[in-house]
């Protein structure tokens, strides 16, 4: 079976986001006063082959931990569906 697993990854709230706080501040200079508190994270789409959904989840969760997020750094969320 083919599944699709659509991965988030973002910085912890705890940490700092230099990115999210720069586009913050250019939200405000262009009249923006409303927005506040962006966050800079990452989008990603696997396609994965598996016999089961949870082998599937398994290797979505190995792949964010060993590759695609620092744990130390990011938290990550994803959905997987069948393709």
């Amino acid at each position: 079976m083919k599944f699709i697993a659509e991965i988030n990854i973002m910085p912890l709230k705890a940490l700092l986001d230099p990115q999210g706080k720069a586009v913050t501040q250019s939200m405000k200079n262009i009249g923006f006063q409303e927005i506040s508190n962006v966050r800079i994270g990452k989008h990603i789409t696997l396609e994965i082959e598996s016999q089961s959904k949870e082998k599937a989840m398994e290797k979505v969760n190995e792949a964010c931990n060993r590759i695609l997020s620092n744990p130390i750094m990011e938290g990550y969320e994803y959905t997987l569906k069948e393709a």
